[in-house]
């Protein structure tokens, strides 16, 4: 008996203190189960979850929710032991899925799971890109009626330097904390030759830090926030359904776009299942409920239907960077860039600036 409950002890601290878990019972006769680790929250998830389950009503579904940072921790871990941690991985911190998938962490995929995929969302027959996702600006309606609300980082940068109203107003990831965050700036600064610029003015604007993209919409909505920097905007389009308050930006100088990346672990319990269910959310079906329900989209055919759901004109194609699945996004994750990269962030941002997760 001591030695069963040490085991079992020995398990619950194997992950992370954030983690939640949860289970969706098979609607039929339980025969099979599918384990799902994902940053995604699973409010988010969950239609895709039971559209899969009505097609397969033998098969219940446990989904454990991290953080992206927590989610890279427990699956490296995992892997490196040998030992079981999930039959399917999602996460929308790209670079670090495709490190998992260089490291030797995961299974090849059938032709079937990958099909339809652009050549920047897939990378060798083990990583696959599920959903489309613009990195968006986020601004509070109130503040901004009669005023112009900036359209690029220029006018961002420019806004941020002529008003005193954005001390303390502006929000953005905690890229030390967030790996998607983390992401979306580096590639910022790739791409960008406004990024110092932008820095410079976050820190100066004393901009607020945060682990997740719910946060910071919630205070951007009620005006605790005036705007949001580089926020995923799939879940700034489910949120402008049922809330007015918010309003969303493409940048026009340009949008970066990724996918949430997925893999089958090398110790599933289930592969063939964890590729059935990949195979869905890349079908027709698996489609129209990223579209309808999650506000996901599918790198499939996401461009398209982001135009049709916005029909303002600005979701302009030729504005869209995808962050494509190749090697060179490890240069990002490579210890010594990395962290250089984010002294410089600190330098611009240091934490006596910054209320990061506060009221």
């Amino acid at each position: 008996m001591k030695r069963l409950i040490f085991i079992a002890l020995l398990l619950l601290t194997a992950l992370p203190a954030r983690a939640t878990e949860t289970r969706l019972e098979a609607p039929g006769t339980a025969a099979r189960d599918l384990m799902i680790e994902s940053s995604t929250d699973f409010a988010i998830f969950e239609p895709m979850l039971r559209a899969f389950q009505s097609g397969h009503p033998d098969v219940a579904i446990t989904y454990r929710e991290l953080t992206t940072n927590e989610l890279d921790d427990h699956v490296s871990a995992a892997c490196e032991a040998g030992r079981f941690v999930a039959d399917l991985v999602v996460s929308s911190s790209v670079d670090q899925q495709l490190k998992l998938v260089n490291d030797g962490c995961a299974l090849a995929l059938p032709a079937e799971a990958r099909a339809g995929l652009p050549d920047w969302a897939r990378w060798r027959e083990e990583l696959v890109g599920l959903t489309f996702e613009p990195a968006v600006m986020v601004y509070n309606r109130a503040y901004f009626t009669g005023r112009a609300v900036p359209q690029s980082r220029f006018e961002l940068i420019d806004l941020l330097r002529e008003s005193e109203d954005f001390i303390g107003k502006i929000g953005t990831y905690d890229i030390q904390a967030s790996g998607v965050g983390y992401l979306f700036a580096f590639q910022d600064a790739l791409q960008a030759s406004t990024w110092g610029r932008l820095v410079e003015s976050l820190g100066r604007n004393r901009a607020r830090l945060f682990c997740c993209t719910a946060e910071i919409l919630d205070r951007v909505a009620d005006g605790r926030l005036l705007v949001g920097y580089n926020v995923l905007g799939s879940y700034a389009l489910q949120m402008i359904r049922s809330d007015e308050r918010i309003g969303i930006v493409l940048p026009s100088d340009y949008t970066l776009v990724f996918a949430r990346a997925a893999f089958v672990p090398a110790t599933a319990r289930a592969p063939e299942l964890a590729e059935t269910f990949i195979t869905f959310m890349l079908s027709p079906a698996g489609r129209e409920v990223l579209t309808a329900q999650m506000r996901l989209l599918s790198p499939i055919d996401g461009a398209q239907e982001l135009a049709r759901m916005l029909a303002d004109g600005s979701a302009d194609a030729r504005a869209f960077r995808p962050v494509a699945m190749t090697p060179a996004l490890l240069v990002g994750l490579d210890r010594a860039k990395r962290e250089i990269f984010l002294q410089e962030w600190r330098a611009a941002l240091p934490s006596g600036d910054i209320a990061a997760g506060s009221p």
